[in-house]
């Protein structure tokens, strides 16, 4: 199967998704459990697998009128300045996300929101700075 095939069937499956999440929405009268969240989680995936697609089919066409364009897109990805830039915006959004994590944990738990609610926060909080420790140890014995 070609790259351009997987593309078109990537966004023919964001789009069913998506309708099947409306035609969830609207089909199901009063929702409960699972099926609360369902249709919104479709939709949302819908969309996100959609404009995957349709952003690879889009890259493809111009780069198919374009090849020089294709070229310098590689080598703008391959760039060391390019990597170095975007690495060190990983950074700071993951020291803002720390930050933010712990406001709306803080936040949750004085609104007395439902405690497993607040103990999957903290575990996604813990998840993420064990993952950090992990690859900082990681790269620390590779130097």
């Amino acid at each position: 199967m070609s790259r351009a095939t997987k593309q078109y069937i990537l966004a023919i499956a964001g789009i069913l998704c998506f309708i099947t999440g409306l035609v969830l929405l609207k089909a199901i009268a009063e929702p409960k459990g699972v099926l609360q969240v369902l249709p919104y989680l479709c939709i949302g995936i819908g969309c996100g697998v959609f404009g995957h697609g349709a952003g690879e089919i889009a890259a493809n066409r111009a780069y198919a009128k374009n090849p020089q364009l294709r070229k310098q897109m590689e080598i703008e990805k391959q760039d060391e300045r390019n990597i170095a830039i975007a690495n060190q915006a990983k950074a700071k959004a993951y020291d803002s996300m720390l930050y933010v994590l712990g406001a709306v944990m803080i936040a949750f738990a004085l609104m007395n929101v439902q405690t497993t609610t607040i103990l999957l926060l903290v575990g996604a909080y813990l998840l993420v700075v064990g993952v950090f420790i992990f690859y900082l140890n990681k790269y620390q014995k590779e130097q």
